[in-house]
């Protein structure tokens, strides 16, 4: 019986730290791809560039997010694309970059080309007035990168995807129409502003993984399971 309450105390004690850094969490989502209706609408009125950026062909795109408080242990990378004309998913990698500070001239915190699985099909990039139109279906593209440690703090995320298809792969804008920070940049060369109608419009990504809890925070569950132990040793010591 002592063992098992042992045992018990131990398991508890761990588990509420492996609690504090629970994985697969979604640590930051840069808005909606596709409306309720499964759409993502080009207006009339969109001067945006086409139904999506181009993200291949040696061009990239980029947005930028922040956070504050603890650190993020980045795990994978949720990407939106379609292909024109795709009947299944057809996207096969994407090569990324995160990076500190200004986004030309940052610090490359962390890169890789990952091979990318199917999320499924989560809607269709459609004109306003064709809204059942199926030629644009947009994919979930998952990229499962190595783990990186994120410090608080503001970084760019960019882009460059492949596909087995000649169109594309094409990044739509938010479904909300949100202003954004979103960059391309053409063949290499330096990123530069997407506009709509003169504003910045946004672009979807999800970022997964899990925050790290502060060293003090960890300590003071361990420090509580040893103290459940040691006054669990001195009842057995009194007892005897």
């Amino acid at each position: 019986m002592k063992s098992l309450i042992l045992t018990l105390t131990l398991t508890l004690t761990l588990a509420g730290a492996a609690s504090l850094c629970q994985a697969g969490v979604v640590l930051h989502s840069n808005g909606p791809v596709v409306e309720a209706n499964g759409r993502s609408i080009r207006q009339a009125s969109d001067a945006f560039f086409g139904f999506g950026a181009q993200s291949n062909f040696g061009n990239a795109v980029a947005e930028d997010f922040s956070f504050t408080g603890e650190d993020w242990r980045l795990e994978s990378i949720d990407f939106f694309a379609f292909q024109n004309s795709a009947s299944t998913f057809t996207l096969q990698s994407v090569s990324w970059r995160l990076i500190a500070g200004d986004l030309n001239s940052g610090t490359v915190v962390a890169a890789g080309t990952t091979a990318l699985t199917d999320g499924g099909r989560v809607g269709y990039r459609v004109l306003y007035n064709t809204p059942n139109n199926t030629v644009r279906p947009i994919y979930q593209a998952i990229a499962d990168i190595d783990d990186v440690l994120l410090e608080a703090g503001s970084y760019w995320l960019s882009w460059s995807m492949t596909g087995s298809l000649s169109s594309g792969p094409w990044i739509p804008p938010t479904a909300d129409g949100a202003l954004g920070n979103a960059m391309q940049s053409g063949a290499g060369g330096a990123f530069v502003p997407i506009l709509d109608n003169g504003d910045r419009v946004a672009l979807p990504f999800v970022l997964n993984g899990n925050v790290v809890p502060e060293p003090a925070t960890a300590g003071l569950v361990l420090i509580a399971g040893l103290g459940l132990l040691a006054a669990s040793a001195r009842r057995r010591t009194r007892r005897g």
